[in-house]
């Protein structure tokens, strides 16, 4: 439970890195961005499967 614990911590400091070196999290080529009059709608296509591909290989190291 500890190195699960140090691992999520880890990844939160470097997602909060990134975003203050201003790499642009979340708004990658991809996502889908719809704007009509006052309603938008936001689908972050890329962003899920890059942060599905991170957790997968996350489990797979915690796993062994």
């Amino acid at each position: 439970m500890g190195r699960t614990l140090v691992v999520i911590g880890l990844l939160i400091a470097g997602a909060g890195l990134l975003v203050t070196l201003g790499v642009p999290i979340g708004r990658l080529p991809g996502d889908i961005m719809i704007r009509r009059g006052s309603v938008s709608f936001y689908f972050p296509l890329t962003t899920s499967i890059l942060v599905s591909i991170l957790l997968t290989l996350v489990a797979m190291v915690l796993r062994r």
